[in-house]
C-alpha cells in the first residue's frame, strides 16, 4: 500500500514529524518497507535564472550560459554549458550544482570541460529529475519564480511517499483514511471527519441494473450504480495527477483517476461505463456460462469459466465483476454520458477468479480480502460529487438491487484479559478508548466490531487490537520459573528425527494411524515380503500371520475401511519399522504417506482435483526438509513395484543413497485392498540421512547474498521421449556455485509443437536462476554460463536451443 505524507494528513490532523510516523506504523504491525523523501532525492535542486546564453564557439548545438545562483541569500555566477534547444537569455529553471547527483541519469555532478569550454553544474530537464520522460529541453519556469528556492518547494513536490507491507487480514489499511485512524487511535493526531451528502438525482437513470438471484446470497449482495450525462473527461488536475504518480499509478483521464483515488484514498473501488457504448438497458450480474470471452482494460483477452462472476449488457460481457473492467465499455476522451458503478463482490468467488483467470488488478487485491460493506453507497455518493466538481454533468437517482450483508456480531469484552494474554497492564478506560477509536462500538461488556475490520472474529482479537495499539514494545520480560541445574538431553538424535517428521506430517494435513506389524501372507508378498523369514511361528490371527516389509499395506486397509464409511478423500501417514528378515539388524524405520482421493472440497470455483504424484513429492520434500536433508536431492526411477511404472520416482543421495519413494500406487495394488479411485504414497527413510558433522543446539545462521541475482530463461527442442529432469541436471551441472536452481515452466508437445520442429520433437522451456556469493556479476560472465549450460543441455539429451 503506497501513499503521500499530504495525502496521509487529509485525513489525519497531525503535528507529528515524518520519523514518528514511520516509527509508529511499524510498531502498529503496518511495516513500512520503503520511503521516497523528494527531499533527500531533490533537494539540492534551485531554482536559478540564465543571465546571457551564448552560442558555443566550437559547437553548433551547445550555448555558453551564464547562470544566476542564489543560495542563503548570497548570489553568485556560474558558467553551464547547455545542449537544451530552449536555453535562452532570461530563462528561469531548475539549476543542479557541483555534487549533486542527478536521479534521471545516476550521474554525479563533476565541473568539467566541454568543447573547451568549462561547465560547472548543469541546467535540467524534467527527466533528468525523473518527474516524466520529457526531455526535450529544459525546464521553463515563470518569469517571477523566486530565485534559490528549492524547486520541490516551488512546485509541491516535497511530498514523501511512503510504502506499508499490509498482511492479508488488515483489508481496512489498504485505504489511506485507515491507516490514518490506526494513527488516530495510537495518539499522533485526530481523525478528520468524512462527511457524505447524497447527491440528488435530477433524472431517472436510463440504464437499471439486475443481479441474478443465484449471486445475491452470496458472490453479490449488492450492486449500485447512477447515471451521469454531459461530463467533459479530460485531463484530471495537476494535484490528482501528482498524488497518483507519486504511488506509481499513471494518470489516464479525469474519470478514471477518479476511480483510482477512491481505491487507495478510502479503499472504495469503483468502474464507469461509457454509457453510449453499453447496449440495451440494464446490466445483468450473473455467473458465466462458461466460453465467454472479454477484451478487458489490460488489453488481453480472457476466457470465462462457468460459474466466474460477470457483468454483462444485452450484447454481452462487459466487466469481469469485481476484477476489471472491458475495454469495450472503457471511457476515452469522447465519453460524455457514464454509469459510475458501486457493488461488494464475496472475497472468496473474487479470489477463485482471479486466480484462475491470472490477473491481478488493484480493484481484485481490494475485493478478495475484504472491502467495508456498509461504505458501498456512501463511496458512489463521494465519487460522484468528485465528477461533477472536475468533470461536470447531471447526476440521476441511484439504482441498486441486493443489500448491504449484515456483518453485525458482537464479542465479550474482559479488561482482565489484556494482562492473561499478554501480559500488560492497560487501564480500562484507555482499552474503551482504543476500541471507540478503531470504530467499535461498545455496549456494556459487549464489543460490536466496525463494518470495515472482517478480521475481528473473537473475544482474543480486542485484546490483540489493544495490545498494538497500546505497543507490543511495552512488555516487559519476565522469566519463567526453572529448576536447578541443566537438565540433560533425554532423545536421541534418530528419536528427534522421528519427533520432526510426526509435527511435519500432521502440519501438513496428515492424519496420523497406528497399525499392526502383523499382516497376512498375500498382502506381504504385494510388497516384497511374505517369505518364511517374517512368518510368525504363533499369529493372532490369519491376517496377522507375517511381519510387515512396508508400512503401505497398513494405511491401504485403513483407506479402503474409510472408504466403505463414505470418506473418500483422506490423507493418511504412519512412522513405525518394517521388517526384511527375522533377525536383528532387518529392521528399518520407515515414515509412509497415503493420499486418496482429490485435493481440496467440493466447490463451485472448480478447485478440487484428483491427487497426483507431484503431491506425493511435495509433500515428501518437505519432510526430508524438515529432517535436515540437502536442498538439491537426485531422482531417478528407481522406484519399488508397488508403484506405478512411468508414474513414479526416487529421491537419493546417489545411487546407493536412497531417501524416499514416491508415487502413484500400482492399480493392481489398489483393486487388491479395495481402495477406489486414485491414490498417491511416498516412502521415507530417516536413518538413511546423513547426520550432521556438528552437533549444534541452535539452527546454522542463515546465508543469504546482497548481490543481485540473475534468471535467465532457455528453450531446448529435444526429442519427445527426454525426461525434462535430465534437462534439470544437465544446467545445474553447468556451474554448481553459480546455479541456485533450475525451473521448468514450459513444455510445448503434441501435433502443433511437431509440425514446427519435426516428427517425434518438443520444446522444454526452463528458467535458471544464478546467485553471486562474492561480486556482480558481469554480462560477459552470465553469458559464459549461459554458454555453459546450453553445452551441457547439448551434451546430456541431444538438445539445441530453440531460436
Amino acid at each position: 500500500m503506497k501513499f503521500t505524507l499530504s495525502w496521509l494528513k487529509d485525513h489525519l490532523e497531525t503535528d507529528a514529524t515524518l520519523d514518528q510516523i514511520l516509527e509508529a506504523l511499524t510498531d502498529l504491525g503496518l511495516e513500512v518497507e520503503e520511503v521516497d523523501d523528494p527531499a533527500k532525492r531533490l533537494g539540492a535542486f534551485r531554482i536559478a535564472r540564465i543571465i546571457e546564453a551564448l552560442p558555443h564557439p566550437d559547437a553548433d548545438r551547445l550555448r555558453l550560459c551564464r547562470v544566476e545562483v542564489l543560495d542563503e541569500g548570497r548570489t553568485s555566477e556560474v558558467q553551464v554549458v547547455c545542449g537544451a534547444p530552449n536555453a535562452r537569455t532570461g530563462l528561469v529553471g531548475v539549476f543542479a550544482p557541483v555534487g549533486t547527483h542527478i536521479p534521471g541519469t545516476g550521474v554525479d555532478l563533476k565541473p568539467g570541460v566541454i568543447r573547451g569550454q568549462a561547465s560547472n553544474g548543469m541546467m535540467c530537464s524534467e527527466r533528468e529529475l525523473e518527474l516524466s520522460d520529457d526531455h526535450e529541453g529544459i525546464i521553463d519556469l515563470p518569469a517571477d519564480a523566486p530565485l534559490g528556492v528549492r524547486y520541490i518547494d516551488y512546485a509541491g513536490l516535497n511530498d514523501p511517499m511512503i510504502y506499508i507491507k499490509v498482511t492479508p487480514n488488515r483489508p481496512d489499511a489498504l485505504g489511506v483514511r485507515g491507516i490514518a485512524r490506526d494513527l488516530a487511535a495510537r495518539g499522533l493526531g485526530r481523525l478528520k471527519p468524512l462527511p457524505v451528502a447524497a447527491v440528488a438525482g435530477q433524472f431517472d437513470s436510463p440504464l437499471s441494473v439486475s443481479i441474478d438471484p443465484a449471486l445475491k446470497e452470496k458472490g453479490c449482495p449488492l450492486f449500485m450504480g447512477r447515471t451521469i450525462r454531459g461530463v467533459r473527461n479530460g485531463p484530471s488536475p495537476a494535484w490528482l495527477q501528482q498524488r497518483l504518480r507519486a504511488i506509481g499509478l499513471r494518470p489516464i483521464s479525469a474519470l478514471v483517476d477518479i476511480t483510482n483515488f477512491f481505491t487507495f484514498a478510502l479503499n472504495r473501488p469503483l468502474h464507469v461505463f461509457d454509457l453510449a457504448r453499453v447496449q440495451g438497458d440494464v446490466l445483468r450480474i450473473h455467473p458465466a456460462r462458461g466460453g465467454e470471452e472479454i477484451l478487458a482494460l489490460d488489453g488481453k483477452t480472457y476466457v470465462l469459466a462457468p460459474g466466474m462472476m460477470a457483468i454483462s449488457d444485452a450484447a454481452g460481457v462487459e466487466s469481469i465483476a469485481g476484477i476489471m473492467g472491458g475495454e469495450h465499455s472503457g471511457c476515452t476522451d469522447d465519453t460524455v454520458d457514464v454509469f459510475l458503478e458501486s457493488a461488494y463482490w464475496d472475497p472468496i468467488t473474487i479470489a477463485a477468479t482471479g486466480r484462475a483467470l491470472k490477473v491481478n488488478s488493484d480493484a481484485r487485491y481490494r475485493f478478495e480480502r475484504g472491502v467495508d460493506p456498509a461504505f458501498t453507497g456512501d463511496g458512489l455518493e463521494l465519487a460522484t460529487q468528485m465528477i461533477l466538481d472536475l468533470c461536470g454533468g447531471t447526476p440521476s437517482h441511484v439504482v441498486a438491487d441486493g443489500s448491504v450483508p449484515d456483518t453485525s456480531r458482537s464479542y465479550a469484552f474482559d479488561p482482565g484479559a489484556m494482562a492473561r494474554l499478554v501480559g500488560m497492564d492497560v487501564p480500562v478506560q484507555t482499552q474503551r478508548e482504543t476500541l471507540a477509536a478503531l470504530g467499535f462500538r461498545l455496549e456494556g461488556d459487549q464489543a460490536f466490531p466496525p463494518s470495515w475490520r472482517p478480521d475481528i472474529q473473537g473475544a482474543a482479537d480486542l485484546v490483540e487490537e489493544v495490545a498494538r495499539i497500546a505497543s507490543l514494545t511495552r512488555l516487559e520480560g519476565a522469566p519463567l520459573p526453572r529448576p536447578a541445574g541443566v537438565p540433560a538431553p533425554i532423545l536421541t538424535p534418530m528419536q528427534k528425527r522421528e519427533r520432526m517428521a510426526r509435527r511435519t506430517l500432521a502440519a501438513l494435513g496428515f492424519h496420523e494411524c497406528i497399525t499392526y506389524s502383523f499382516i497376512d501372507a498375500q498382502a506381504a508378498a504385494l510388497f516384497g515380503g511374505g517369505d518364511n523369514a517374517v512368518q510368525l511361528e504363533n499369529p493372532i490371527s490369519s491376517e496377522m500371520t507375517h511381519l510387515r516389509p512396508d508400512l503401505l499395506p497398513g494405511l491401504l486397509q485403513a483407506a479402503a475401511r474409510n472408504q466403505a464409511r463414505g470418506f473418500m478423500d483422506m490423507a493418511l501417514f504412519e512412522l513405525g519399522p518394517v521388517f526384511s528378515g527375522g533377525e536383528p539388524g532387518e529392521q528399518a524405520l520407515h515414515a509412509t504417506g497415503l493420499i486418496v482421493g482429490h485435493a481440496g472440497l467440493r466447490d463451485p470455483h472448480g478447485t478440487r482435483r484428483p491427487v497426483d504424484l507431484f503431491d506425493a513429492r511435495a509433500d515428501a520434500e518437505a519432510v526430508l526438509a524438515a529432517l535436515g536433508a540437502p536442498a538439491r536431492l537426485q531422482i531417478d526411477r528407481a522406484a519399488p513395484g508397488w508403484f506405478h511404472p512411468g508414474r513414479a520416482g526416487r529421491l537419493t543421495l546417489g545411487p546407493k543413497k536412497a531417501l524416499a519413494w514416491f508415487g502413484e500406487v500400482h492399480p493392481r495394488i489398489l483393486r487388491a485392498f479395495g481402495i477406489k479411485g486414485g491414490a498417491v504414497a511416498f516412502t521415507l527413510h530417516p536413518a538413511e540421512l546423513p547426520q550432521p558433522r556438528a552437533a549444534s543446539a541452535t539452527r546454522t545462521a542463515l546465508e543469504l547474498s546482497d548481490l543481485q541475482a540473475v534468471e535467465r530463461d532457455f528453450a531446448f527442442v529435444l526429442d519427445a521421449g527426454t525426461e525434462a529432469q535430465a534437462v534439470v541436471n544437465a544446467a545445474l551441472g553447468a556451474d554448481k556455485a553459480l546455479i541456485e536452481s533450475v525451473r521448468v515452466f514450459d513444455e510445448f508437445a503434441g501435433e502443433r509443437a511437431e509440425a514446427q520442429m519435426g516428427a517425434g520433437r518438443k520444446s522444454l522451456a526452463i528458467t535458471v536462476r544464478l546467485q553471486p556469493r562474492e561480486k556482480t556479476l558481469t554480462e560477459a560472465e552470465i553469458e559464459a554460463v549461459c554458454a555453459r549450460i546450453v553445452e551441457k543441455v547439448a551434451k546430456a539429451t541431444a538438445g539445441i536451443l530453440r531460436r
